[in-house]
């Protein structure tokens, strides 16, 4: 299947001045290479084919034809290698100078685009060689080529790839205040290219490394920036080949200023489109054509869709890979959903928080952001009542880690133990106790519940929910029991990042006592703990194996809730994410394809079955872009069918070996 991938290329050969036959010769040898390693759109700097620097010498009709006849060497040597790309040189055009991109592809010249903004300015006297070229496209003769489309309002798609449309502009295009990317965009590019000549200052690289992302993620489009660099003239500046592919606000390659002179990225299209339907804001035009935009069709033989995804991906994507990052991510986190808590107890004046302790890692967190939500608002500790209610399934580690973790927080402690009420409750509806079924769990979930309501009555305080975005993802919460509460402070947060949440407050805490409680907590297996425990004393119920791994369910709702994947292609991301790069890093992989494929099916199962656990959540903050709240992000029915998505999942084959 294609998977609306693509790999893009931005590149900077060495260059001589003024030295076409050279310069074509390397720019060649540098598609061929980006070529041989995958890539499919190739981008070489502005003016590559004469090089930038040549002032004066853009005066010479020797140089102007040389780099005509150059294009279509570049042409001809290229049109075996199946990709398509975008060259810089100075371009005769009715007695006047243009500065251009000649789009190539499979031996044809499919347009050339001219530069608009030509700078004058500092150290750029541009103005003296170039005129600004025209916006709407005209026929030209080129390189030996007639009705050549000359004009800026040009887009490129190829027929073999949906979402494949690729527009031009050159390096000042991108600095003015109104780039011509932005009509580019609108007419249906979901590809810019750049070809630069931005020479190299102190602090410049920053700068440009922010405007290129910046541009990709107002444009919410893949971004290739190719730069000039080793043979430019050094006569007054420096160029340092500062390559860049950025993807909606992420760089997905980059060639460091002075450091090699190619970026080579996967970008994915597919998500680009998804993401522009997804924002109701984002205007397109219904086609090029009624924007005023030549739209030119690539050859068909050009497919330029990556069969294998080749680029990282992240198989933790709620979790930064950074540390530092990763720390103030957490902070921003639990100040989210300590502030919203806080205006919740403001607005209802309350005093007292109600919170199920169990000692497991949903309501530890909780129990944490209550804290602090306590000391935003000037409340005593005190008045956040620790609930614990141990139960059947109870174990020793986790009931002394909640009463511990109570105490050294300040929290008021209350212990209710829930096996009588439990037992009564069997007695009237004659329920056999001996029977551990989905009535004998589910009734200690809803008498905690009810426990935590009433204790809320008493003290005017409210119930503070624990559960996370995981669990409600999988429908993993007793309705009406630990589903329900009057605040859900964890609703926003998915497992996988609940974990780091808890090791942040470790790490950063000035309490040894409550650092230590909770790195046992955070070793403690996942579970609801509902059935009785082993005869060792452990916990007989852990939740991984049988919803399966957090990871892999937090990989499959973020790739299908925020980028709106298929199935199939959420699989094979999933295998590059969790069995190829481990393999590719010297690990054994934790799940074989197989196992993979199994918990997708069980994610897509339960994700549309308990929809209607969904539809009636309570308020909580969402914190991150994957939410599920009924009122927010998820507007779904609870009877949808999962029809289609099963037999996606049905149809796949895990690969073998």
């Amino acid at each position: 299947m294609k998977l609306g991938l693509t790999t893009v290329a931005a590149v900077t050969p060495a260059v001589h001045v003024g030295d076409v036959d050279f310069n074509v010769v390397a720019c060649v040898e540098e598609t061929k290479s980006a070529v041989a390693h995958g890539a499919r759109v190739v981008i070489l700097p502005e003016c590559v084919l004469t090089a930038y620097t040549c002032n004066d010498l853009f005066w010479q009709d020797a140089l102007l034809v040389a780099a005509e006849c150059g294009l279509a060497s570049y042409i001809e040597r290229t049109a075996e290698l199946g990709c398509l790309s975008v060259v810089g040189l100075p371009l005769r055009v009715n007695s006047k100078l243009y500065n251009v991109a000649a789009v190539c592809c499979a031996g044809e010249l499919l347009g050339v685009v001219p530069k608009l903004h030509i700078p004058t300015y500092n150290e750029f006297y541009e103005g003296r060689y170039f005129e600004p070229g025209p916006v709407e496209c005209a026929p030209i003769s080129v390189a030996g080529r007639w009705n050549v489309p000359f004009g800026a309002h040009q887009v490129f798609e190829a027929p073999a790839m949906e979402h494949f449309c690729v527009g031009v502009e050159i390096c000042e295009d991108l600095w003015v205040p109104e780039p011509p990317s932005i009509g580019l965009a609108k007419a249906g590019a979901t590809l810019i290219c750049n070809l630069s000549a931005s020479n190299a200052q102190v602090g410049k690289a920053a700068y440009r490394r922010d405007l290129v992302r910046g541009q990709s993620a107002r444009l919410v489009c893949a971004y290739g920036y190719a730069s000039s660099g080793w043979g430019e003239s050094t006569q007054d500046v420096v160029f340092s080949g500062h390559d860049l592919v950025c993807q909606d606000g992420r760089i997905m390659a980059e060639a460091q200023p002075f450091g090699g002179g190619v970026a080579l990225g996967q970008v994915d299209l597919e998500y680009v489109a998804s993401e522009r339907r997804r924002m109701s804001t984002y205007r397109t035009s219904a086609s090029p054509e009624a924007a005023g935009y030549t739209r030119t069709s690539l050859p068909e033989s050009f497919d330029p869709a990556d069969e294998q995804v080749t680029g990282w991906v992240d198989p933790h994507p709620f979790v930064p890979d950074d540390p530092a990052t990763r720390s103030q991510r957490c902070e921003d986190i639990l100040d989210i959903q300590a502030r919203g808590l806080a205006q919740r107890l403001a607005h209802t004046h309350a005093k007292c928080a109600v919170v199920g302790v169990s000692g497991g890692l949903d309501s530890t967190l909780a129990l944490l952001v209550c804290a602090r939500a306590f000391d935003y608002c000037g409340l005593d500790r005190g008045g956040i009542l620790a609930a614990t209610m141990p139960g059947f399934g109870t174990t020793h580690r986790t009931h002394s880690n909640a009463r511990t973790l109570a105490e050294a927080l300040g929290a008021q402690l209350l212990e209710v133990p829930i096996a009588a009420a439990v037992r009564q409750h069997f007695q009237d509806i004659g329920h056999n106790e001996a029977t551990h079924d989905v009535t004998y769990e589910n009734s200690q979930a809803r008498e905690r519940t009810q426990i935590l309501m009433d204790l809320a009555n008493q003290r005017g305080g409210l119930v503070i929910g624990t559960g996370d975005l995981s669990e409600l993802a999988l429908g993993w919460a007793t309705y009406n029991g630990d589903h329900m509460s009057m605040y859900g402070v964890n609703s926003g947060v998915p497992k996988t990042l609940v974990r780091h949440l808890v090791r942040h407050v470790a790490a950063t805490c000035d309490n040894p006592r409550l650092a230590e409680v909770l790195l046992d907590v955070l070793d403690t297996p996942v579970s609801p703990e509902l059935l009785p425990a082993q005869e060792d004393g452990s916990i007989a119920q852990v939740t991984e194996d049988l919803v399966g791994p957090y990871e892999l369910h937090d990989f499959f709702l973020y790739s299908m809730l925020r980028q709106c994947f298929s199935p199939a292609k959420i699989y094979q991301l999933a295998l590059a994410a969790f069995v190829e790069q481990p393999r590719a890093q010297g690990q054994e992989p934790l799940y074989d394809p197989a196992t993979i494929l199994r918990w997708l099916r069980t994610f897509y199962q339960r994700f549309f079955a308990q929809q209607f656990k969904r539809s009636c959540l309570p308020d909580g903050p969402k914190v991150g872009s994957v939410a599920v709240s009924p009122r927010g992000d998820l507007r779904m029915p609870s009877d949808a069918s999962a029809t289609l998505w099963l037999a996606q999942v049905d149809a796949l084959e895990a690969p073998q070996g």
